[in-house]
């Protein structure tokens, strides 16, 4: 199978469970108004996982590939050990994330969290935060503010109700095979981002160029550039 292929097939499976993903949240509620949290959740798992993934290498690599830090996991870990590493997490991300406030983690408790609304309001003003008095608190700073886990209007009248559409989506998310970047032909993220993003537009009578540049166009404009060029 041709690389291009491969792609457009990681690519059609993508979109398909974006699309049930979607449909099944679909409500009184448009597309529009509701994008806010599809992306805001699914950007919250990738920097979980980045967050995740770079402390476990680190441990690894810092055991000399031992097989006691092989198996380290940092969603495993107490908060207060992972605070010890703080400093050198921010540094190397921007950002810090406990490991009881990992996506991963949450996912984990959601449907049995009956503050699960509070719960996330904690977490991402808690990762905003994080990077308070440091050189990285510009970058962050307000990356959430249009994320309201109590708007009765998009989420429901009562707290239950808001919950249960949140773990709906916090479950929909988890269930993205997302996987390593380097295990794909495709940035997943990227694309999982620009195909909401497309897909909200254009139900929403916009066009979703108004917001980024298509991935053909970047491709075409990299192509373009390089031409002729052997290095």
């Amino acid at each position: 199978m041709s690389i291009d292929n491969k792609k457009e097939q990681e690519r059609a499976a993508l979109h398909k469970m974006i699309w049930d993903l979607a449909n099944d949240l679909r409500g009184a509620v448009s597309g529009w108004d509701f994008k806010q949290y599809i992306l805001g959740i699914l950007f919250y798992r990738f920097i979980s996982e980045n967050i995740k993934e770079y402390v476990n290498k680190v441990e690894h690599e810092m055991s000399g590939g031992g097989e006691t830090n092989s198996k380290f996991d940092y969603a495993c870990i107490s908060d207060e050990l992972a605070i010890e590493g703080r400093d050198d997490i921010l540094e190397a991300k921007g950002l810090f994330i406990k490991p009881s406030e990992l996506f991963e983690n949450v996912c984990k408790k959601a449907k049995t969290d009956e503050n699960l609304n509070v719960t996330l309001s904690k977490i991402f003003k808690n990762i905003e935060n994080s990077a308070n008095d440091t050189k990285f608190e510009s970058n962050i700073k307000g990356l959430f503010d249009n994320i309201d886990f109590n708007n009765e209007n998009l989420l429901g009248k009562t707290v239950a109700k808001r919950n249960e559409r949140l773990t709906k989506i916090l479950e929909g998310i988890a269930s993205l095979p997302l996987g390593n970047y380097g295990d794909n032909t495709i940035d997943v993220f990227g694309d999982a981002y620009e195909y909401l993003m497309t897909m909200y537009a254009e139900n929403a009578g916009k066009v979703g160029g108004e917001f980024f540049t298509p991935q053909e166009v970047s491709e075409l404009l990299v192509e373009l550039a390089l031409y002729g060029k052997k290095r």
